[in-house]
Parts: C-alpha cells; sequence; structure tokens
C-alpha cells in the first residue's frame, strides 16, 4: 500500500522547520545555492511520510515506477542564514496523466518573507524501461486529493507567482 492516509485526511499543503547547518553554508555564512535542493527534497520526502504514510520506496517496488525530475525553476529572493530557523512549504500545483509539478518556498521562520521558491517537474517513469507511463489510478487518486485547487497553471507565471507568494506572506495570508 503506497498511502495509509485517508484521502479525505490529505492536507494540500505541507510545512518543516529546519534550522541551516554550518557545513552547508558558503564562506559568505548563506545557504549554498545547491543545497536549496537537498533541503526541499528532504522536506518533502520527510512531509509526504508523516502526512500521507506515503514511501517513494514502496513506490519503486510495488509499482516498479518512480519520478524524475524533468525540470527545475528557481528563484533566490534573500539568503538563508547559517544557524537561521526557516520554513519550508511544499505541495503539488499541478499534475497531469505522467507529470506531477511540485512548488516548494522556504520563508524566514516567522513565515513573513519568502526566502527561495522552487519548482520541480517530475514525469513518472518505469523503472524497467525508464520511459513514461502514466499514474496509477491509486497515484491519480492521491494527486487530486493533494493539489492545490484553483492553480491555473497553464498561465501561472514563475516570477508572478513569487510575488503573489511574497504578498501573501507578507499580509498574512495564503497564496
Amino acid at each position: 500500500m503506497l498511502f495509509t492516509a485517508k484521502l479525505s485526511d490529505m492536507p494540500v499543503e505541507a510545512e518543516s522547520r529546519v534550522i541551516v547547518r554550518f557545513q552547508d553554508c558558503d564562506p559568505l555564512m548563506h545557504l549554498n545555492n545547491s543545497k536549496y535542493f537537498e533541503y526541499f527534497f528532504n522536506a518533502r520526502e520527510d512531509q509526504v511520510s508523516k502526512l500521507y504514510g506515503f514511501s517513494y520506496e514502496a513506490m519503486f517496488r510495488e509499482l516498479k515506477t518512480s519520478w524524475v525530475v524533468y525540470q527545475h525553476q528557481i528563484g533566490y529572493v534573500r539568503p538563508a542564514l547559517i544557524s537561521e530557523w526557516v520554513r519550508i512549504t511544499s505541495r503539488v500545483i499541478y499534475y497531469n496523466e505522467d507529470t506531477m509539478v511540485t512548488e516548494y518556498f522556504m520563508t524566514n521562520d516567522a513565515r513573513n518573507q519568502l526566502k527561495t521558491m522552487l519548482w520541480t517537474t517530475s514525469k513518472h517513469i518505469s523503472i524497467e524501461t525508464g520511459k513514461r507511463v502514466p499514474h496509477p489510478q491509486e497515484v491519480m487518486d492521491y494527486l487530486a486529493a493533494t493539489c492545490v485547487p484553483n492553480i491555473d497553471f497553464a498561465n501561472l507565471v514563475f516570477n508572478d507567482r513569487i510575488h503573489r507568494i511574497k504578498h501573501a506572506l507578507a499580509e498574512g495570508t495564503n497564496a
């Protein structure tokens, strides 16, 4: 079983609180640009395990499929600093029969300043052939339950989304 949580209990947004580690910073005491990816992906893996009871390993083993990264878009807005507590939010903002777009963003601990935003487009592939395959119904149901509603992804512009999230954080609302 890929998911242990009920579809009706699955939130569309996940958040983690983490500290920026010394070994992950550059000489200016900023989180190294390449490390943002590790922070985002590690947070998402922990979040989906905790919130949805999902295991990437189970998907690999049971379905013989996985998601592979097809594209990243990242915007560095403010630096994350050494020993700073930050919050990482992740959520699915688009999916179709074989594609998923996950939106990640990092804020300060108070969650009122955007530091970085990332969109990751992943393709669903067979581990046996390495080719794209449709999501099985169980995965489509999960994506339907967890995708942020009312986002017109086809007309969404990355930089506009950054501004919308920055504004929402400053106002204390959801974007």
